[in-house]
Formats: structure tokens, sequence, C-alpha cells
């Protein structure tokens, strides 16, 4: 398991991982330059190849990397002598091309002995502060997500152990669920028995856990299966915890956490680099959202203040990311606008009003929800939020529901452009909407929200649900 799956949606954290791959070469390229500048030396065709070449090993080599474990968690120590000795190394490539060519002698000494020395004085404090700046931005309390192991083994005590020890993980162990006493399992401490496998599901609702772990052995797959079911009801995110020791493996292809081998059963598309990407559009394509609308909200608010009592903008409570609740905003499209409210709107309903009409037509009064996609509470692109009330009560009665608060809602999303949208008369109605949500969790890709958004344009003048 690889160093994006502990972080989510952190644009901070993938700058600063950027500055990290890039910093030594720009650091290698600048050096040179100000060096043969206070030197006197002409920047010639000579240094500009050195540059170049430089600046190409320096990308290439200088970033730390680790095989077998994140570089988030790797030691300073270890950080600092591999840029020294890859340092080093550069400096020995540099010296053989130099003689093979006979270039060396268009080099000034000059400048060159002083580059060999000013470049790891620079750049190792440099990506020193770099590491810890990312360490900190990581272990921020957003970050953090409560875990829990269901069966105790000694594969899940070393990984309980791994995740314990390194904060930047991101995972705070709160203890395990096994049908077998304290006495039979023998010594778990720092950590301590929750309670059998049957409270598992109970103990995470209540307690809201993020991470489940399952540790169970290959004989009890059917028990896996039957956790599976009866955890579909909440927002975890669940990983399998395989004995690998008890297969001959060839050519595995299995996950780990510092060694410690996981397959996730439950996660979400949007952890690491892919939720950066999602979450740089977001902001990209809100920010040119609201610079275009906003004479179009202005307009809107000022009818509706004009043409009926009450605020242009109202609030709703709805379900957000990891079924945590949100606040999402609309454009008042009804003389009453009660959040406590059940009843969802229908053909002619009398509580619309006259503008109300126009906006819900063609999805006018979704707008302020560009302020939600700012905020990083919604993304353009989504399973659309629903009320709390509603949540509850179709949680129960449709397998796999809240699976769909693994990403953030969205302003519009799959099942809206076919055709999933506005009232649900009945559960089958729901049951629908779920199936597309469900499936834009499991195959999201970059492309598929492009063509959400340009179907979403095309089906607001072609929609005869919008009332």
């Amino acid at each position: 398991m690889n160093e994006p799956f502990y972080i989510r949606n952190s644009i901070g954290v993938a700058f600063l991982a950027l500055l990290q791959l890039v910093t030594p070469a720009v650091l290698v390229v600048a050096t040179l330059y100000l060096l043969a500048l206070y030197q006197g030396e002409d920047f010639d065709r000579y240094y500009r190849a050195l540059a170049f070449l430089a600046g190409t090993l320096g990308l290439l080599i200088l970033p730390v990397r680790s095989d077998d474990k994140p570089l988030i968690v790797t030691r300073l120590i270890t950080i600092m002598l591999q840029l020294m000795l890859r340092w080093i190394a550069i400096l020995a490539v540099l010296y053989i091309a130099g003689y093979v060519t006979e270039f060396a002698a268009e080099y000034s000494a000059a400048v060159i002995a002083p580059w060999a020395v000013v470049v790891p004085v620079l750049m190792i404090p440099a990506m020193v502060v770099l590491q810890k700046l990312r360490r900190t931005m990581t272990m921020a309390t957003a970050n953090v997500r409560s875990a829990v192991f269901a069966g105790f083994t000694p594969n899940s005590y070393s990984l309980a152990q791994k995740l314990t020890a390194h904060p930047e993980l991101c995972k705070r162990v709160l203890g395990f669920f096994d049908d077998r006493s304290t006495t039979r399992l023998g010594s778990m401490e720092p950590y301590e028995l929750l309670g059998q496998l049957s409270d598992l599901t109970r103990f995470v609702k209540e307690k809201k856990v993020d991470v489940i772990f399952i540790a169970l052995p290959i004989p009890h797959l059917e028990r896996v299966v039957k956790m599976l079911e009866e955890l579909h009801d909440s927002t975890a995110s669940i990983y399998y915890v395989p004995d690998v020791f008890a297969f001959d493996l060839t050519q595995s292809q299995a996950g780990e956490i510092l060694g410690s081998p996981v397959i996730a059963l439950c996660e979400s598309p949007f952890y690491g680099f892919r939720g950066v990407l999602k979450r740089v559009t977001d902001i990209t394509l809100a920010l040119l959202g609201m610079i275009i609308v906003a004479p179009v909200l202005l307009v809107l608010t000022a009818l509706i203040r004009l043409t009926s009592p009450g605020p242009a903008i109202f609030k709703q409570r709805r379900y957000g990311l990891d079924g945590k609740e949100i606040t999402v905003y609309k454009l008042r499209s009804m003389y009453m606008s009660d959040d406590d409210d059940l009843v969802q709107a229908s053909r002619n309903d009398p509580r619309i009003t006259p503008i109300g009409r126009l906006l819900r037509r063609f999805s006018l009064d979704e707008l302020p929800q560009l302020i939600n996609v700012l905020q990083g509470k919604m993304s353009m692109v989504g399973p659309r939020p629903h009320a709390v009330e509603h949540n509850e009560e179709y949680r129960n009665l449709i397998k796999g529901y809240m699976l769909r608060h693994k990403v953030l809602p969205g302003i519009t999303g799959l099942a809206q452009i076919n055709g999933c949208r506005g009232e649900t008369k009945s559960l089958e109605d729901m049951e629908a909407r779920v199936m597309y949500d469900l499936e834009y969790v499991r195959n999201w890709t970059p492309l598929a929200d492009l063509k959400i958004l340009l179907l979403t344009v095309v089906r607001i003048f072609n929609d005869n649900k919008a009332y």
C-alpha cells in the first residue's frame, strides 16, 4: 500500500510532495547560475548544457524514495544521507562526462568547486524542512482516522503496532474485536478487547469508526462475508488482513502497509493524488462558475426577495462525506422552506413560487452550492445529497445505501444524467438512483466527471422531471 493511501484530498500535502520532487533539481541549476554570475563567468552554451544535464539527473536521482515504506515515515537521517550520496553520484557522472567529452576545461574551478559544496549545504536543510512540514500537515487532526480490528492474530497485532508507532499513517487504533477471551488471546497491550465480533457493527455505527481491518483466518471467510453485509450500512473503509503465510504465493500483488499485507474491500476512490486531482478540478470549476454566474445570482436573489417573503438563500441539512452532516445552500423556490418537511416537491406543487418554478426547471436553485464546493463540503460531480431524514429512512431499506457517502456529494451526478432526479415516488425510484451512485463510486475517472458535467448541461434543457 503506497503513501497516497494515507492522505485524503490534501492539496497542501500534494504541493509539498511536489516541492520535494523538484526542489533539489531547482537548487542544482539555480546555484550553478548564481555562482557563475558571481564569478563573472558568461553562462554560455557549456554552462547551459551542464545545467540541463545536472538538473535532469537531479530530477531523476535526487528525490529520495523507499522501496519498503512511504517517504513520509522515512527517518530524517536516512533522507540526509541518501541526498548526500546521490549528489556525490551525480558529481561523479558529470566528471566522467566532462572528461570523456573534453568539456571539463570549459568550466571555471572557481564556479564548479563551490557549486559541489554549496548544493548539499542548501539542499539538505531545505529537504529536511519540507519533510517536517509535510509530516506536520499530514498528521493534522482532520486527517486522522479511527481504526478497529476484527480478529486478533499475529498479523493484525503487528499491523496495529506499526500504525501506532507511525502517527504519519494517520490511523488511531481503538482496539480489537474477537470471540476469544483475553485469557486465550494473551497480551494485546497497549490495546484493549472491545468486544466480540458480533459487537463490531454496533460499535462502528455508534463510535463512527473510519476504518475496519478484518483479520479473520481463511476458514472463516463465510463469517467475513456476513460481516461485510452487516457493515454495508456504515461509511467505514474496510480492509482484509490475510494470513499470506498460509499460501504458496507466486507473483503476489497484494497491497501492504509497512510490510503488512492488506486487501481493500471498501474504500473511497479519492485518496492520495486521485483525491487531489478531484479537489483541484472542483476548485477550478467552482471558481470559474462563480465568476460566470455571479451576475445571474444577484438578479435571481433580487427577484426572489421581491416576489415572496423570506430569505433568498436557505440552508438544508444533508449527509456529506463519510455520512457526516453538512449544510447545503440553495436559492429559495418555495413559499415555505421548512428543512424538517419530508414531503418532496411534486409536479404543480402549490408551495413553489412563480420564480421558483423557473429556478427548479433549469436547476438554477442549485447554483449557491458552488460555495459548498469551494468549502470542500461538496464536489461538482458526485451522488446528490439527500435530506438527513431521508437518509435514515432509506439506509435501512436499500443494501449498500451508505456507501454512496464514500465520496463528496455532488451538484450533479451519474444518477441525474440518467433521469433519476426529482421526486422519488417509490422505493424502486430510490434504488435506481443509489445504483447509479454506487456505480460512480466504483468506476470513477476524471473523464467520467467531464462527461457527466457536459451531459448535465444538455439534460437541463430536456428534462421533464425538473419541477
